[in-house]
C-alpha cells in the first residue's frame, strides 16, 4: 500500500488552517507531519487540540514531510514559501498570496525558477455553485453581460476577539476587508469573466474604527463593457444574495455562498432567468453551496492532495494569487487617489 503524503502545516494564525487540518485528517492518502508557527504557544495550543506533533525546528518539519499547507499570517508567506521551494516541498498557502503586489511578484519569481509546485487557496473555485454559474456565463444565456455584483463578508469584526487579531494589523495582513474577503471576489470575477481593466473603491474604517476599512466598495471595469461590484465588510449582520449576473439575455441570483447569507435560506440558492429558449423564465437550481453544507475550505486541501496523488497539475496557481492581488490593490490605490486607476498585470515570466 502506497503512504499516505505527509504534510506539514506551517503556520496556524489563519483559522482556515482549523478546517485544512481536520480535511487532511479525514483523508486515508494523507497525514499530519506535524506542525511549527512562529508562534510557540499558539502552536502548541493548536497541536493539542488535534493531537498533532509540534515542531521548534522548522527546518526539521520540513524534512520530515512530503509537501507543505501554509496558514501564517499574510507576512510570512514569503518566508515560508521560499523555505519549502529550498526544501523541494510542494505548496498549498493560504489567500491572499502577499501583503503586496510586489512581495507577490517575488514569490511568482521565486517558483518560476523552481519545479516545486504550488497552489493558491481559493476555496470557491471548488464549490459546484461557482461551476454551475461558470457555465451558464460561458454558454451564452446571458446574452451580453452589463453587470456583476459580488457582495462578500461576515459579521466577525462584530466580535471583540477579531478586533485584536492579526487580520486589522496592516503590517501583518496587507490589508483590511477588502484584501481579506475581496480577494475572493476578484478571483471569482477572473474565473468567470477575465482580467479586468480598470478599478474605483472607497473604503470606511468607520464602524470599527480600526487601522484597516471594515467595510468597501471597488468596481471593476473590463474592455467588453461589464462593470463588476464587489462590496465587502466585517460587519454584515445578515445578508441573502451574495452574487448578481445582469445580462440582456438573462440574470442569475446566488445565495448562501458567504458567512454573512448562509443561514438565511434552505433552498433555491442558484436562481436563472432566461428571457428566451425552450427554458424562458425563472429556474431554480438544485445545487447547494459548500458554504451552506459546513464543509467548505476543506475542498482546497482535498484538491492538493487530489493533485499530489494523481500526479496532475495543481488547479490554482501562483498567477491566479498574484492578479487577483493586482485587482485589489489597483482598488486601494484608486481610494487613494479618488480616481479610476488602471490594473497592472505583472509579467511573471515562464
Amino acid at each position: 500500500m502506497t503512504q499516505p503524503i505527509r504534510i506539514a502545516l506551517l503556520g496556524v494564525q489563519h483559522y482556515h488552517a482549523n478546517f485544512w487540518t481536520k480535511a487532511i485528517l479525514a483523508r486515508k492518502d494523507a497525514a499530519m507531519a506535524g506542525i511549527w508557527d512562529s508562534d510557540p504557544a499558539l502552536a502548541e495550543k493548536f497541536a493539542n487540540a488535534y493531537a498533532l506533533t509540534v515542531f521548534g525546528d522548522r527546518q526539521a518539519l520540513l524534512q520530515e514531510c512530503d509537501a507543505v499547507a501554509i496558514c501564517s499570517t499574510t507576512i510570512e508567506h514569503r518566508e515560508l514559501i521560499a523555505a519549502a521551494i529550498d526544501a523541494g516541498k510542494p505548496i498549498l498557502c493560504e489567500k491572499p498570496l502577499s501583503v503586496n503586489v510586489r512581495e507577490g511578484l517575488e514569490i511568482c519569481r521565486m517558483l518560476a525558477a523552481s519545479p516545486v509546485p504550488f497552489m493558491q487557496g481559493f476555496p470557491k473555485r471548488f464549490d459546484p455553485v461557482s461551476e454551475a454559474v461558470r457555465k451558464i456565463v460561458a454558454s451564452g444565456d446571458l446574452g451580453t453581460v452589463t453587470l456583476c455584483r459580488i457582495r462578500h463578508g461576515h459579521s466577525h469584526g462584530l466580535s471583540d476577539d477579531f478586533c485584536k487579531a492579526w487580520f486589522v494589523d496592516p503590517e501583518k495582513s496587507g490589508g483590511g476587508t477588502l484584501l481579506d474577503e475581496g480577494v475572493h471576489a476578484a478571483d471569482l470575477l477572473r474565473l468567470l469573466f477575465g482580467e479586468p481593466e480598470r478599478a474605483f473603491a472607497a473604503l470606511s474604517a468607520h464602524t470599527l474604527g480600526l487601522p484597516v476599512e471594515d467595510t468597501a466598495l471597488a468596481t471593476f471595469s473590463y474592455r467588453s463593457g461589464l462593470l463588476a461590484e464587489v462590496a465587502t465588510s466585517w460587519c454584515f449582520a445578515a445578508a441573502d444574495h451574495s452574487i448578481e449576473i445582469y445580462g440582456t439575455g438573462g440574470t442569475v441570483l446566488v445565495s448562501g455562498v458567504d458567512i454573512a447569507s448562509r443561514p438565511t435560506r434552505e433552498e433555491a440558492f442558484l436562481q436563472v432567468f432566461r428571457r428566451d429558449g425552450t427554458t424562458r423564465g425563472w429556474q431554480v437550481s438544485d445545487i447547494v453551496p459548500h458554504f451552506k453544507t459546513g464543509v467548505f475550505h476543506e475542498h482546497v486541501a482535498w484538491a492538493f492532495i487530489d493533485a499530489l496523488v494523481g500526479g496532475t497539475a495543481m488547479p490554482t496557481g501562483v498567477r491566479d494569487g498574484l492578479y487577483a492581488s493586482a485587482m485589489i490593490e489597483a482598488a486601494y490605490e484608486a481610494a487613494r487617489q479618488g480616481r479610476m486607476m488602471p490594473i497592472d498585470y505583472p509579467e511573471v515570466g515562464p
